[in-house]
């Protein structure tokens, strides 16, 4: 071994460590480091040793330099977290455990030490985030229930992102994207006022929906079906399974006569309504089943433009939607209008059928004239690529 072989040195160090020495540990580490500034490891090691010494100040400075190297090696951070707390540097070891949730993933197995260590810098920010979040509520509560019920939320989600409660989504259509709409998850009704008559129907739909299903769910068909050679990712489980199924009542701007006649009323009802008329891809409607224990991964759809309406008809117990960071129970009778660009996924974890009427309308941020464009410049796009992928909701 020479003292320019920093491989045996740290080798030895560590030995060293493990025998009980941090003296001579701290000796041949250090000896490794210079011999090899360039890796973090080396450092931290080092650090590792000075602990055990109880030299603080030297710790600090070989754990910088493991993270000047490594800015998210996971060990450094853990230990000048632990460093800083015991300096009473409360803000800073925060910062450092943040770091360091951020760069290990917790699912992952990890040795017990570290594991326990992973475990009280998580407890540290919650701590924290808790302590916070009650002095917020304890300083703006009034204020925030004074405001009007969208400044309100807007403001409630605000806070929550800045507190690491929420997480930010945003679009990410898969075939066409409108820039500079609002990123909702939700839509607020009142940009539908014609909502109230879809919900008033709910009874007929849903009378003309059991019609339908008593009569052995003829016409209903897996929603997710790729041709073969397709990559299906995840929606492996579901293609070609009618564990979640559609009956369409209109299928890319084109009314479906069968069905049509097999559900009057609710046909008339959407002639009536102003959905998504854009021609050849607009609108649609259909009838979505989603069997007993089956789950919609998360996924996108296909353009902004547009705004999903769900009409829950039959809803067991045990049933979920989510848009973005926010989770929603289906109420039957009760329409929700979403942006499905926005990462979206169901479950039905009940052991019943649960069915929503799915349908489309624009998007309400847009204006007339946007509207008229956009029909124009997917008119054009059609008829130059002889067809397209369609803008299926979800």
């Amino acid at each position: 071994m020479t003292k320019a072989d920093p491989r045996a040195l740290n080798s030895a160090g560590v030995a060293a460590l493990n025998a009980g020495d941090p003296a001579r540990a701290a000796t041949l580490l250090r000896q490794a480091a210079d011999a090899d500034p360039g890796a973090a490891l080396l450092w931290y090691n080092l650090a590792t040793a000075l602990n055990l010494l109880g030299d603080a100040a030297a710790e600090a400075a070989a754990l910088d330099r493991a993270l000047d190297l490594e800015p998210y090696l996971p060990h450094a951070l853990l230990a000048k977290g632990r460093l800083l707390e015991t300096r009473g540097e409360a803000l800073a070891a925060l910062e450092m455990y943040r770091r360091l949730l951020a760069a290990v993933d917790p699912a992952a197995a990890h040795a017990p030490g570290f594991a326990a260590g992973l475990a009280h810098a998580r407890a540290a920010v919650e701590a924290h985030t808790d302590a916070l979040a009650a002095r917020l509520e304890a300083e703006l509560g009034a204020a925030v229930e004074a405001a009007d019920p969208a400044s309100a939320m807007r403001f409630a989600h605000c806070v929550e992102i800045g507190l690491g409660r929420r997480r930010v989504y945003v679009h990410q259509p898969l075939v066409l994207h409108y820039p500079y709409l609002p990123a909702e998850q939700f839509f607020d009704r009142r940009h539908f006022p014609w909502l109230a008559d879809l919900e008033a129907a709910t009874p007929v739909i849903r009378a003309e929906l059991e019609a339908l299903l008593a009569e052995g769910g003829e016409g209903f068909a897996p929603y997710v079906a790729y041709p073969p050679g397709t990559p299906v990712n995840q929606w492996a489980p579901l293609n070609h399974n009618d564990a979640w199924a559609a009956q369409f009542l209109v299928k890319h701007g084109v009314p479906q006569p069968a069905v049509r006649a097999r559900c009057p009323q609710t046909a008339a009802l959407l002639d009536r309504l102003p959905l998504f008329d854009c021609p050849g891809r607009g609108p649609v409607a259909f009838f979505s089943l989603l069997k007993p224990r089956t789950r919609i991964p998360p996924h996108t759809g296909a353009t902004n433009i547009r705004s999903i309406v769900h009409l829950p008809l039959i809803v067991p117990d045990a049933c979920a939607f989510r848009v973005g960071s926010e989770w929603r129970a289906w109420q039957p009778g009760e329409a929700i209008v979403f942006d499905d660009t926005i990462e979206h996924e169901a479950v039905n974890d009940s052991d019943a059928l649960r069915a929503v009427l799915i349908l489309d309308t624009w998007n309400p941020h847009l204006g007339a004239s946007e509207r008229d464009l956009l029909r124009d410049y997917v008119a054009v796009l059609d008829a130059a690529r002889a067809g397209g992928a369609a803008f299926e909701p979800n």
